[in-house]
């Protein structure tokens, strides 16, 4: 795998924004897998309006965004209202976010976030466009990475290291499970419950260890007037899609 954008492709184009396009999708193209399957991602020949790649095997689709220098905590993203439409549909695809050196090309950053870690809290909508924009009133969205699990965010180059096939699929098919969920609610409480097991940062934990996050929890979900139990239930479902193992009462370990 080159880990570098360079490409002769990109000369016959004028504007920056259209060779960032070429680049960075011809990359894509010929190197990157379906992290499901396995099998080598395709390009949508005519711009499929919800998405820049297929997996012809298993039919997943996947956009691509890319961004110069930093990754950083948030990417941007289109109409907020169009984003929010898409999170609950069948139509909403996959991520890919590619990050670069502007100067070099390097590819420092390359990572997928599964669909299914997409929910409407992780979408910020910006301000309208003012009134004397070409667009005036127009609302994007910004995707907020950080408020995204680190099971959700798969990495196929960290830091410019390139990771193993076998871990980028292990790590998908790890939170698979999460397409089932019926709604954005319970979407939503299985997702928080990861990322309080992820910063409690170790692989053995105790319930105790949990309940820490009990008032955290409590603002995130006013409505529900038994936390406690919320969190044993979402660890009971968790063990029960196999990310996590009971090792005696109260005490659990990652899977």
């Amino acid at each position: 795998m080159k880990l570098n954008l360079h490409s002769i492709l990109a000369d016959k184009y004028s504007s920056n924004s259209q060779k960032i396009r070429v680049l960075t999708e011809s990359w894509v193209e010929e190197y990157i897998f379906c992290p499901s399957c396995g099998k080598q991602v395709s390009n949508y020949e005519n711009n499929k309006p919800v998405a820049d790649f297929y997996c012809s095997t298993c039919s997943e689709d996947y956009e691509l965004k890319s961004k110069k220098d930093k990754m950083g905590k948030k990417i941007v993203d289109g109409a907020y209202s169009t984003m929010i439409e898409r999170l609950e549909s069948d139509s909403n695809p996959n991520f890919f976010f590619l990050n670069y050196d502007k100067n070099t090309y390097d590819i420092s950053n390359f990572m997928v976030i599964p669909k299914h870690f997409f929910i409407p809290e992780i979408i910020e909508k910006r301000n309208p466009l003012s009134s004397t924009a070409r667009r005036a009133g127009w609302i994007g969205c910004n995707i907020l990475l950080d408020t995204i699990p680190n099971s959700g965010k798969i990495f196929y180059i960290k830091n410019s290291e390139i990771q193993s096939k076998d871990k980028i699929l292990e790590e998908w098919n790890k939170t698979s499970f999460l397409k089932e969920s019926a709604n954005s609610n319970s979407k939503g409480w299985l997702l928080d419950t990861i990322k309080c097991i992820e910063k409690i940062n170790k692989k053995d934990f105790t319930l105790n260890d949990m309940y820490e996050f009990e008032k955290i929890l409590r603002i995130k979900h006013p409505k529900n007037n038994n936390i406690q139990a919320k969190i044993r239930q979402q660890l009971q479902i968790l063990r029960d899609k196999d990310y996590l193992n009971f090792t005696s009462r109260g005490k659990y370990i990652l899977r």
